[in-house]
């Protein structure tokens, strides 16, 4: 809030960049000051909007978008320093990540807010069309309910701030947390608006009227999984809404499912025909790239610079079993788009040296080693993308140009089968089983064996097809609504501490997988006793599954305390 407070009239940047062929992204916003001089035309409207697309959710996505949805969830092994602290659960009010997300959201609502208010009064004196404005506002409303979003699903009752002017001109700075059903009521209107005046089709990697009924679908089942676990939000009535915003989205879109997974996460293919909305990254410095390479890269060796810190992370054994128990003995497509594994090879990674094999360590000529074994013998793939040579762009400051992909088709496709399900616990047949089984045949896999869809198929598909994607929490989130006990067991029961050991160190077999053993956490090997596992068993609780509101927030502002009331919002 406290940071919030100072942006509402902050100056926007000049910014004056290009990458990627997203030229969209190329303007030149005045600042607060003379604000009355720009948004006089469609063009600066949108030149405006652009900035909504990348650095504003920065703060957000370079930390702790991946430790909440990858890392908390059970996905990925990393237990180092308080990016380990979502590993082991062990957060609190005082993380940095956690403090530096809030305020990366909130930093998304005041840009948006900013042209939320400012837009309509300036631009229709300069008598620009209403459907021009209503546009520029429901980019700016799309991405300021996306944020929301993200804060209701990792928070539950946060402030709601919109008129922030207002406010600050009556001296209304310290605001008290809304309830979770008034968010959720804030987010529909604010994508229903979007819905109901974005284009159908627009330039590459601008939001349509498509992302914001893909969105307004997963809200909706959302919604639709409280009413299922009992909860006093939502109704079954919801996931017939979601379905029938998802159909809306797979019949009449004209977006297709990309058809090389693998593919779809080089720098070459982004904002494909499966992308219903990406944060729009170009290596122009810091926080207008994506930092996932240089956090998830293994080595220098792939990235070619310095900025590789991913060595000692992992794909869980848990994310593991789960992905090949999925594929019932088939090999899935989409596996080595995610993590690498023994002899993988990438053909456009280190492409001046004819490809990258993937070993579980990897020695110079001398015998020295280079890259070394990970927990799980495998280490992460999605968001490396390599160095200048493999792709034709300088990263130099955690500024990989590869979008994010925030929204996918896949997603609608999959939300569409968790709406038509409903309150069931499957299906075998309809329109909701073949978009399940559409998203595995993309990724090479056959219908499942007993050829029905259970409720827990569904989400291992969920957690397979956006396994990196920093999607899993809010998936486990919507399990957690509908049986609260049964995701914590569940939650409880991953394999996600255990690792792997050598069983004979002395003998020759390093990037051999059969010379390796699998222990659990606080136990030892049973090939070679020697071998133990001093990480402990994790346990997540019921108040492990909402994130503390960061601690200066609530000394600026006792309103936001754990203990402070939850107002209803008054919409006007």
């Amino acid at each position: 809030m406290r940071r919030y407070i100072k942006t509402i009239f902050a100056v926007l940047l000049t910014i004056t960049v290009t990458s990627c062929n997203e030229e969209f992204l190329e303007f030149t916003p005045e600042d607060q000051a003379t604000v009355d001089g720009w948004y006089r035309s469609e063009d600066e409207i949108r030149q405006g909007t652009a900035a909504l697309y990348g650095s504003p959710w920065f703060n957000f996505n370079d930390v702790l978008g991946w430790c909440v949805g990858d890392l908390l969830s059970g996905d990925m092994f990393h237990n180092w320093d308080q990016e380990g602290q979502f590993f082991y659960a062990s957060f609190n009010e005082n993380n940095t990540h956690i403090n530096n997300g809030w305020q990366g959201l909130y930093d998304v609502i005041s840009f948006a807010n900013l042209l939320i208010d400012d837009v309509p009064p300036i631009a229709s004196s300069n008598g620009v069309s209403e459907e021009a404005i209503n546009a520029g506002v429901a980019e700016a409303r799309f991405m300021r309910g996306l944020a929301y979003y993200y804060l209701v699903e990792y928070w539950g009752d946060v402030p709601i701030i919109e008129k922030p002017a207002s406010k600050v001109a009556s001296g209304d700075l310290f605001l008290p947390k809304n309830t979770t059903a008034s968010i959720y009521e804030f987010i529909r209107r604010d994508f229903e608006f979007a819905a109901n005046n974005l284009p159908s089709v627009d330039s590459d990697g601008r939001v349509t009227e498509w992302a914001a009924k893909g969105m307004l679908a997963k809200l909706h089942v959302t919604l639709g999984q409280r009413a299922a676990g009992g909860g006093s939000i939502g109704s079954a009535e919801d996931f017939t809404i979601a379905a029938n915003y998802a159909q809306d989205v797979i019949v009449n879109s004209g977006l297709t499912l990309y058809p090389n997974y693998e593919d779809m996460f080089q720098v070459s293919n982004e904002n494909n025909s499966e992308i219903l909305f990406a944060l729009q990254w170009i290596n122009s410095g810091y926080s207008f790239g994506s930092s996932r390479q240089a956090r998830f890269a293994r080595n220098s060796t792939i990235t070619e610079d310095a900025q590789a810190w991913g060595g000692g992370k992992s794909m869980t054994a848990d994310y593991i079993e789960n992905l090949e128990a999925n594929a019932e003995g088939v090999e899935d497509a989409r596996r080595r788009a995610i993590y690498m594994q023994t002899n993988d090879f990438y053909d456009y990674l280190k492409v001046t040296d004819g490809g990258y094999t993937y070993e579980i360590l990897s020695r110079d000529e001398t015998g020295a080693q280079i890259e070394g074994q990970t927990p799980t013998l495998t280490s992460l793939k999605k968001h490396v993308i390599g160095s200048v040579n493999d792709h034709g762009f300088v990263i130099s400051n955690l500024d990989s140009p590869l979008d994010m992909y925030m929204l996918r088709l896949a997603d609608v496709y999959l939300i569409y089968a968790e709406a038509l399900m409903g309150t069931g616990n499957s299906l075998s047949a309809g329109p909701g089983y073949e978009a399940y089984l559409a998203v595995r045949a993309r990724a090479g896999l056959n219908p499942p064996s007993d050829n029905e869809m259970s409720f827990r198929d569904l989400f291992n598909e969920r957690r397979v097809e956006f396994g990196l994607e920093a999607m899993s929490w809010l998936d486990i989130k919507r399990q957690y609504y509908r049986d609260a006990a049964g995701t914590l067991a569940m939650l409880n029961a991953q394999r996600r501490s255990h690792q792997y050991f050598r069983i004979d160190p002395n003998d020759a077999l390093e990037n051999d997988p059969n010379a390796y053993e699998l222990v659990g956490p606080n136990e030892a090997g049973t090939a070679n006793t020697a071998n133990f596992n001093s990480e402990p068993v994790i346990t997540l609780t019921e108040d492990k599954m909402w994130l503390p509101i960061p601690a200066n927030e609530v000394v600026t502002n006792p309103l936001l305390g754990a203990g402070s009331e939850s107002v209803e919002y008054e919409f006007e």
